[in-house]
């Protein structure tokens, strides 16, 4: 099948000009369809609403916020004293209100300079715990994966002509301290992985020329990639490092203490560091793990010593072996999952799922010797998803996000430093308006059984007076993969475009995710990949075996690994849907490895160069397993042409071979836009607009 090979020229002429006309007989069918119009205005709405909350983070008194409307479609960066912001009156969470100062403005650099920039974050020098006004301002053209990096001054409101300037890559920096950068990205021959990811650190300092930089730590290029890391050391001054990951689950943390030898960090290969405290550094394990006398399982927070780590590599009298002191700081369950930890000065915030509902709790040192670390739990609205958004060593606040189905995010402050009943418990900022009318709505959380005996649960958002005689439009959308859980989330345009017109909205918690963990991440790898499968068809026969819906009336959707599930379901299942919105996909599961980032993904899905995996991957393919005489459902499939992380041409492809087998089928390649498919709230709302209209032009009588 490698005559779709011209599809893979990403901005080839040939595949551009087919991807057009593509995109034009798309929209001109949906555009008209009686909901569009609506479902537009209705997305664009919620989507660049005013009263938002404006997410952000604290530094020194300051609260800091990137900030995008139908005004300032790019966005603007800015910021408002903290005490403002936490304050329940804050004045215009908009672009326009009195109390924001404004830092940088995207429009105005793109048509400045004449580029289509779009803001990719902005990391802050700190001298002695505090922001010295310099920052790295990350710039993507269109949104991709690969950035430029340039040092900006906010006290003059501009770029520094003579600071840290790094061309366009997919790269990470990060301040060592104020004249000295950690720098991963392209220096040439031999400095770029396969996956396309840099595998050497260097270190830059201030006035030299980039490839200048004194190597620090190098990889394999066919490692995923190596990256720079900065950390707290025990005794309060910054340690630098690099992350090196040999595939996307395996790797090692290297640490470069100053006046010793380079040191690894000793933890197994499947491990995560997120963060320290108090001389201690706090990692989560993702596969059982014996050292000394010392058993831990997989899923376990954990705490180093790193006074033992890093003083014997520095000062050989320094005190201890070498051999770090680790204790176990949390074990979930087995229906438990870590979902988060936040480091705060003077406290540590756990953040973790319990059959997919959120829990808080704070972790407190042990009071005796031996006796384990104290949970003690965060009172929480509901029954719903608790996020940390924000959380910093050198600040006592901890910023949470709480939604559900049901009700629309609201913004909690913990703080660390408040005396009695105000410290740990917290306290409400603002919350979202309710951007649907939820009256009459329930949600269900059920459980389907699998192919080999498996409880998969699953949220139902439904009407509490529907009838279950299979005639409700329903959709169902999944993920499975790369451990990323799928938790309640309110979603105003899933409100508005389908809850409001009478549809049920179900979320699979299929394996492959982080539900619960690891083990329920691992059930799902490369040959055992059918079983992520299994489970979401489980999910759809179950909805169908109780009246919830029928194939007739049941569509699904998901993105990116859950567009490769979507694409699955397309040639395993066609008769089970009527409906399949397969966004940003993997669907040419041979070739995969062989474009943009895929090789970091052979850890997951296995590679098609081994003969075995292969062999399994061709049962699976959806672009392999397309078949002209079948009777497919229609799909549409949506992706976008900047997406430098999955390559467009797997929707592309699979789209060429329906439309050389005279099958119907919708396309929509929005031609900027990075892996979201979307830069910009407005272009957001236009896919979302078209999705909702083709689902309810398929799925509703």
């Amino acid at each position: 099948m490698e005559e779709h090979l011209w599809l893979e020229e990403v901005e080839g002429e040939q595949a551009l000009a087919w991807v057009r006309e593509q995109n034009d007989r798309t929209l001109e069918a949906l555009e008209a369809h009686s909901a569009h119009a609506g479902f537009l205005a209705a997305a664009t709405d919620a989507l660049t609403a005013a009263d938002r909350i404006p997410y952000g983070s604290i530094r020194d008194g300051w609260a800091y916020n990137f900030w995008q409307d139908d005004e300032h479609v790019k966005g603007i960066w800015r910021r408002v004293p903290a005490e403002r912001y936490l304050a329940d009156d804050l004045t215009g969470a908009g672009a326009d209100g009195p109390d924001w100062e404004l830092l940088l403005d995207i429009d105005a650099l793109a048509e400045t300079e004449g580029e289509n920039w779009v803001f990719a974050g902005a990391n802050a020098c700190r001298v002695d715990g505090k922001p010295n006004g310099r920052y790295l301002v990350s710039l993507s053209i269109g949104g991709r994966d690969a950035t430029t990096v340039r040092e900006y001054d906010i006290s003059t409101g501009e770029f520094i002509d003579d600071g840290f300037v790094s061309p366009e890559a997919k790269q990470a920096i990060t301040w060592l301290d104020a004249d000295t950068v950690l720098v991963a990205t392209d220096w040439g021959d031999g400095t770029v992985t396969e996956s396309g990811y840099p595998c050497s650190v260097r270190r830059w300092r201030r006035g030299e020329p980039l490839a200048a930089a004194a190597e620090l730590f190098r990889g394999e290029t066919t490692d995923v990639g190596v990256w720079p890391l900065v950390i707290r050391s025990f005794d309060g001054t910054e340690l630098g490092g690099a992350v090196r990951r040999t595939t996307f689950f395996t790797g090692s943390y290297a640490l470069f203490p100053d006046g010793g030898e380079l040191l690894t960090v000793p933890l197994p290969e499947k491990a995560d560091l997120v963060g320290t405290f108090e001389g201690r550094l706090f990692a989560t394990l993702q596969e059982d793990w014996t050292t000394g006398d010392d058993d831990f399982i997989s899923g376990d927070l954990i705490a180093l010593d790193l006074r033992s780590i890093v003083r014997p590599a520095v000062d050989k009298d320094g005190g201890g072996d070498g051999d770090a002191t680790i204790e176990l700081v949390f074990r979930p369950t087995d229906r438990q999952a870590i979902t988060g930890v936040a480091i705060a000065e003077g406290r540590v915030l756990l953040a973790y799922a319990d059959t997919v509902v959120s829990q808080l709790a704070w972790l407190d040192r042990p009071t005796d010797v031996g006796s384990g670390w104290e949970l003690h739990p965060v009172e929480l609205p509901g029954r719903g998803d608790a996020s940390i958004v924000f959380s910093d060593d050198e600040e006592s606040t901890i910023l949470i996000t709480y939604q559900d189905f049901l009700n629309p995010d609201s913004l909690l402050w913990l703080d660390t430093g408040g005396d009695g009943d105000k410290r740990g418990a917290p306290r409400p900022v603002r919350s979202t308006p309710a951007r649907f009318d939820a009256a009459g709505l329930t949600v269900d959380q059920r459980f389907a059984t699998s192919s080999d005996g498996t409880e998969i649960p699953y949220f139902l958002v439904r009407r509490s007076d529907l009838t279950a005689d299979g005639s409700t439009p329903t959709l169902l959308y999944g993920y499975g993969g790369f451990e990323i859980p799928l938790t309640p989330a309110y979603s105003p345009t899933v409100g508005r475009l389908w809850l409001e017109q009478g549809g049920a909205y179900v979320v699979a918690n299929i394996r492959g995710g982080g539900e619960f963990g690891p083990s329920w991440h691992q059930a799902g790898l490369k040959q055992r990949r059918q079983t992520v499968y299994d489970d979401f068809i489980a999910v759809a026969e179950h909805l169908v075996a109780d009246g919830t819906t029928s194939p007739r009336h049941l569509g699904i959707m998901g993105g990116s690994n859950g567009g490769l599930l979507m694409g699955v379901m397309l040639t395993q299942r066609p008769d089970l849907w009527r409906g399949i919105v397969i966004q940003v996909p993997l669907l040419d599961m041979l070739r995969f490895h062989l474009l943009l980032a895929g090789a970091s993904w052979v850890d997951e899905y296995g590679s098609p160069d081994d003969p075995d995996e292969r062999a399994f991957l061709e049962t699976i393919s959806p672009y392999h397993r397309f078949d002209p005489a079948a009777d497919y459902p229609t799909p549409f499939f949506v992706t976008s042409t900047k997406d430098d992380r999955v390559h467009p041409a797997h929707a592309r492809k699979l789209a060429k071979r329906f439309e050389e087998a005279d099958k119907p089928f919708w396309y929509f390649e929005n031609i900027d836009g990075g892996h979201g498919a979307a830069t910009t709230q407005l272009e957001r709302a236009k896919r979302i607009a078209l999705e909702f209209t083709y689902l309810t032009e398929r799925l509703t009588d």
